[in-house]
This record gives structure tokens, C-alpha cells and sequence, in this order.
């Protein structure tokens, strides 16, 4: 019933069976939506109120209940008199929040309210006074519960679970209100926040674990609300210099705490929520903050400097990159995680997508490509996508830092990378990925392969200063170049010419040849760069690599490119 209503109300088709292309709807259309929306408030204005009363303990049709005044036309309130039932509509919902503890419930009760507050309808007045007396009611519960938790403390006595559960339902409903209507004016926030700082501290005042988590959640709408109001007013023509510089205060506390939170508490719980409000606040304090019209607000905003970056990857390698326990938990609780996984990698790439971190930060998540494929593929492709359209070359070569890195993972204690094992198969298969991400416009990729290659020969070939002085031994990391020979397909012709005399110029002339296995990366990568050649001749048998004669054209393009690493390397 409320899809239906929902389609009727918006026009909306459903699902899989409107045209594969958005079209802009015909006036006959736009008539025929207005006129189903107009029947529909009519109808339901005066049979909702009762729905409510009926199913009042069912959580899931009151959820769905809840929705349909979303999609009324709130004008029919008033021009066919039915002031009444929005009045009952109104208590209803004020009765079923004081009752209620369901998440969802509470959810919708707090959007169908932010929508029937919409100034500007002839509703407004009515249903906003209505909303400040629940929001009253809220706040002065809020408050009891926590000066009776707080006197019980004190008195060194421990709280039940009555007090305890009023303390975590009036949190709750005061988080879930906070996201939809701005809670200012009732002066609450330092409160909370207090309640955060305790619970990081480890006081004895401390709250309950999933209390803390609406205390986060409540202190960031907060924040939220406090920038909207002096965005507002910057809009209107008004100055806000005091209010920013109190918001700017409450915002670096808040942060403060926050990033405290996320790398010195050990409750998993507290970090989760730590972590997803640090990734909202980067995108709503980000530069763009102060674009336009708000340059007065460049004092708020919020970088991730780099440890911050380490301290987001951290959590996702810590909490998102892990394997399952199969044993432990059901195949619905396994959906849910794995949703909630989901959820914390799509916030991090988030940050790479719009640019607020640095491209190569996404090196840790791209090098888990191909072993989470299924759980995370689709989003790590998505960023590898954005990330090579904001710059190909800063992508490319982190794609090589997260091959480098999985590379001296196979490095245990000091010992050679065994080429046969099934580890060093699968980083060969991640390279392939990458390889072919990059699509077939060899032309377009010129500049982002050509230094890609340049960064793994010097992975490839890199000595210890420390290291014992033996030509006969290949250098440590040879064995890489058999991963970059995945990408020689990728380079044009006259570049393979440079990126070999980029690899001759890093093996020293004076090496000793070798037939050794050790060697064969090196054969490989370099007969994969002269093959198909015919002014190359193909590397024999008796000489594993040489020094070619090639053009001053050749090398003054090798030198070129090998120092232009400059935007990479730059801060970080």
C-alpha cells in the first residue's frame, strides 16, 4: 500500500519497469500525479489517524504507516477543512515517540514531522508548536533520567536496568530527533558532549556502551545544525562572525575527542561510531566549505592532514578487511556485517572519490582487490575508476605501491620470494586487474603506464646501502619485475624502447650475467619489452641483460620521465 501510494504521489514507476532513460514527465502526466496526490491526502488525512491506533504495536506497519503523510499534498489540510485530523495525526505521533523504542519507528516519526513542518504551508504554525511541545517532552526526559543516573553514581550505587534503559532510550530518541530538527535552543549539547569525553576517559560516571554511540551521533547533528543556521544567515545578507568563531570551538573539541575515540578506546562499538561521524565531518568541513558566497567559514574547515588519513586506514584494515568467522554467526547476521563493512569502506573511498584525501592513501585498499573481490570489488573498482580520473599518473602509481607492498609481505624474514607459490599467482592476478582497468586507449594511458613502469624497475632493482656487496646475487626485489611484465601490453611501442633504457640504466653494467632461475624475472620483464622488436634483439641465453646503444633522443626522454614524480612525492 504505501509503494503504491509512493508511486502515485511522485509518479515514480516501479522498480525495473520504467524507461531505462529519465524523461522529463509531459504536462499530462504532471496533471495526472497532482490530481493522485490530491485524492490520496483526501483519503488518508481522515483514515490514517485510526491505521496508527490499530496497528500501534506492530513496529513494522507503523514504520510504513508513518511514511505515507510524506507524500501528502499539505495544502488539502486546510482548504478542505481538516484541521481535526491533523491534530489527531499530530497526537498520534507525539503518543506513539513516548512509547516507542524501535529505531525505525522513531526514524519515520521524525521525518513525517520534519515534512509536516515545512515552513512556508498554511500548517506550519500549528504543526511547529506541536513539535517544540514533543521535543520538550524529549529533552526533560532526557535530562531526568540522566540526573537520576548521575545522583546514583555519585551516591556510588549502581543503576538498575530500569534507569539504565531510560538513560539509552531518551538518548536515542534525542539522537534520532536531532538528524531531522534542530535542537539548539534547548541547550543540551554541552551535556552530551561531556557524556563523550567521560566514556573516553573511563570514569566512573561512564554511560552505557550503546548510550555513548547517540551521544556521538547526537553531538554531530549538533555541529550540523549550528553551520546550517549561519549559512543561513551569510545567505541572507547577515554576518555570523561570533557564531563562527563558537562553532569553530565546539567543532575542533568535538574532533578532538573524536580522533582520541577512534585510536585509543577499545570498544569496537565507540570506534565505529568515531570513525563514520571523522568521515561525515571531512566532507561537510571540506574546502568547498568556504566557496562563494561562505568565504567567512574558511575557518572551519576540516582537512584530513596525514594522520588522519593513517588513522581511517587503520580502522578499515583492522575492521573491514577481515575474514569471517563461518562458525560464529548466522547467515542473516553475516549479511548484516558484511552490509555494515560495506558501509565503512564506501565512507573512506568516499574521501578519495571527492578528492579530501590524496590519491595514494587508497594504496591499502587497492591492494585487497582480488582477495575480497565478491564482498568489495564494486566499490574498490568504482574508486580505482574516479581515482584515474582525477589523475592518471598519481593512480597508476599507487596501484604499484599496493603491489609493492603485498610483495614484501611474501619477503618472510629475509627469504626470497618463491615465484611457484600460490601467493605470488595471486599478485600476478591483482597486476592483471589493474592492467586492464586501464582499458585499450594505449594513447590516453601513455604518460600513467610509462611511469608505473618506471616505479616498479625501482622497487625491482633497489639495493640495501647495508647489504653485502655481491654481483652474482640479484637484487632483493627481482622478482617483481615478473608482476610488472603484466603491464608491458599496455605500453605503446616507442615507449618500450624508454622504459628499457630506463631498466639498463638502473642494472649496473658491471653485473655478472647469470643463468640463474633467480634472474628469469629479469628475462622475462625485458624480453616482454624488446619482444616484436626488430631493431631489439631478443635476449640470449648467455647474458641475462646488457647495456644497448641507444639515441641521445632516447635517453634525454628516459631522464625526462624519470623525474616527474614531483606532484606525487610532494606532501606526503
Amino acid at each position: 500500500m504505501v509503494c503504491c501510494i509512493r508511486q502515485s504521489a511522485t509518479g515514480e514507476p516501479p522498480v525495473g519497469r520504467g524507461p531505462t532513460r529519465k524523461q522529463v514527465p509531459s504536462v499530462k502526466e504532471v496533471k495526472q500525479v497532482k490530481e493522485d496526490r490530491e485524492r490520496l491526502t483526501d483519503h488518508f488525512v481522515q483514515t490514517l489517524p485510526p491505521l496508527l491506533e490499530k496497528y500501534g504495536v506492530d513496529s513494522d506497519k507503523l514504520t510504513n504507516l508513518l511514511t505515507i503523510p510524506q507524500h501528502f499534498d499539505l495544502e488539502r489540510y486546510t482548504s478542505s477543512r481538516q484541521e481535526g485530523n491533523l491534530d489527531q495525526l499530530l497526537k498520534k505521533i507525539q503518543k506513539i515517540v513516548d512509547r516507542s523504542t524501535d529505531n525505525d519507528v522513531l526514524d519515520s516519526c521524525a521525518k513525517t514531522l520534519e515534512i509536516l513542518c515545512s515552513e512556508g504551508t498554511a500548517i506550519y504554525t500549528r504543526c511547529d508548536v506541536a513539535r517544540s511541545t514533543l521535543i520538550d517532552t524529549l529533552v526533560n526526559k532526557y535530562k531526568e533520567a540522566m540526573d537520576e543516573w548521575r545522583s546514583l553514581i555519585e551516591g556510588e550505587e549502581e543503576p538498575n536496568e530500569e534507569e539504565t534503559f531510560q538513560v539509552i532510550t531518551s538518548l536515542k530518541k534525542v539522537s534520532i530527533f536531532s538528524a531531522c530538527h534542530n535542537l539548539g535552543q534547548w541547550g543540551i549539547w554541552g551535556s552530551i558532549f561531556q557524556d563523550v569525553n567521560d566514556a573516553k576517559e573511563k570514569t566512573h560516571k561512564t554511560l552505557p556502551e550503546e548510550a555513548i554511540k547517540y551521544c556521538i551521533s547526537a553531538c554531530y547533528y549538533g555541529i550540523l545544525w549550528d553551520l546550517k543556521n549561519i549559512e543561513d544567515r551569510l545567505e541572507a545578507g547577515g554576518t555570523a562572525d561570533g557564531e563562527i568563531n563558537s562553532l569553530n570551538d565546539r567543532l575542533h573539541q568535538f574532533i578532538d575527542l573524536i580522533k582520541e575515540i577512534l585510536q585509543h578506546t577499545d570498544v569496537q562499538s565507540f570506534r565505529e561510531e568515531a570513525y563514520i561521524t571523522l568521515c561525515d565531518l571531512l566532507v561537510t568541513f571540506s574546502s568547498q566549505l568556504a566557496q562563494g558566497t561562505h568565504a567567512a567559514l574558511e575557518q572551519l574547515v576540516f582537512d584530513a592532514d596525514k594522520s588522519v588519513c593513517s588513522m581511517l586506514n587503520g580502522f578499515i584494515q583492522t575492521y573491514v578487511f577481515i575474514d569471517e568467522d563461518e562458525e560464529e554467526l548466522d547467515e542473516h547476521s553475516k549479511i548484516e556485517e558484511l552490509h555494515k563493512r560495506r558501509n565503512f569502506l564506501a565512507s573512506f573511498c568516499k574521501l578519495i572519490v571527492y578528492n579530501m584525501m590524496p590519491i595514494q592513501v587508497a594504496g591499502d585498499v587497492f591492494k585487497h582487490y582480488v582477495k575480497y573481490y565478491n564482498d568489495y570489488g564494486d566499490i574498490i573498482k568504482a574508486t580505482l575508476g574516479k581515482a584515474r580520473e582525477i589523475n592518471k599518473v598519481n593512480c597508476a602509481r599507487t596501484m604499484v605501491s599496493s603491489l609493492t607492498v603485498i610483495f614484501k609481505e611474501l619477503q618472510t624474514d629475509g627469504q626470497k620470494v618463491n615465484r611457484a607459490a600460490e601467493e605470488f599467482t595471486s599478485v600476478k592476478e591483482l597486476a592483471k586487474r589493474f592492467a586492464l582497468s586501464f582499458g585499450l586507449d594505449a594513447v590516453k594511458n601513455r604518460e600513467a603506464i610509462t611511469a608505473l613502469h618506471r616505479e616498479g624497475i625501482l622497487f625491482a632493482v633497489f639495493q640495501s646501502p647495508d647489504a653485502p656487496e655481491d654481483p652474482s646475487n640479484p637484487p632483493p626485489n627481482l622478482a617483481f619485475l615478473e608482476i610488472l611484465s603484466e603491464f608491458t601490453n599496455k605500453l605503446l611501442k616507442q615507449d618500450k624502447r624508454v622504459v628499457l633504457s630506463f631498466l639498463n640504466k638502473r642494472i649496473s653494467a658491471g653485473m655478472p650475467s647469470s643463468r640463474g632461475e633467480d634472474w628469469q624475472p629479469l628475462l622475462q620483464y625485458r624480453n616482454s619489452l624488446v619482444h616484436g622488436e626488430s631493431d631489439q634483439p631478443i635476449v640470449t641465453s648467455k647474458r641475462a641483460y646488457g647495456r644497448k646503444k641507444k639515441d641521445a633522443a632516447d635517453d634525454e626522454e628516459g631522464d625526462e620521465n624519470a623525474n616527474s614524480d614531483e606532484e606525487y612525492n610532494a606532501g606526503y
